[in-house]
This record gives structure tokens, C-alpha cells and sequence, in this order.
């Protein structure tokens, strides 16, 4: 599933306010796959939040955007402002 599919999925599964584990016990292992193909469930995701209780599926895919992993990053260290960021690799001397 794509990530922003996800939303709608939270919508439809879950009555809110609802807990963690609810969440987890009804969409836990829907997979989502990230621009780089590799795939993650959203339990797994939601796994690293410390949220207990979602007021509403925006809650849920809140958490689920603030805990996706590097792979779900476009372009990392993209900046179309100008060569103006510090990048990891890059000797500024």
C-alpha cells in the first residue's frame, strides 16, 4: 500500500477514540512500501511512536508520517534553494 493510501485505511478500520493496540490488532499488518520498493507494516511504524490513545485516524497517520524510517525520504539532502545545506560528505575547504 502507498503511504498516502493510508489515511483513507485509518478511516474506514477503526472507530476513534480508539488505543494502540486496536490499531495495531486491525491494521498492524498492512504492508507499506516506500519510493525505495522496500516494504514496512504500519504496526512496525506505529511501534516507535508513544502515543497510547488516537482521537481520530488524522492522529494515527500523524504518528505513522513522524516514525516512517530513511526510506521513505525522497531525495535526502535535496535542497532546490541552492547549494546553501551542509552535506555529510561534502568538503566545504
Amino acid at each position: 500500500m502507498r503511504i498516502t493510501e493510508t489515511r483513507q485505511l485509518f478511516t474506514e478500520s477503526c472507530e476513534y477514540p480508539t488505543d494502540a493496540a486496536t490499531v495495531a490488532d486491525r491494521v498492524g499488518d498492512v504492508e507499506i512500501e516506500a519510493p525505495t520498493g522496500d516494504t514496512t507494516t504500519v504496526e512496525t511504524v506505529l511501534a516507535r511512536s508513544n502515543v497510547g490513545t488516537y482521537e481520530s485516524a488524522d492522529d494515527v497517520y500523524t504518528a505513522l508520517m513522524g516514525n516512517l524510517d530513511d526510506s521513505f525520504i525522497g531525495l535526502k539532502y535535496y535542497d532546490d534553494r541552492g547549494d546553501n545545506q551542509p552535506h555529510p560528505h561534502r568538503n566545504w575547504h
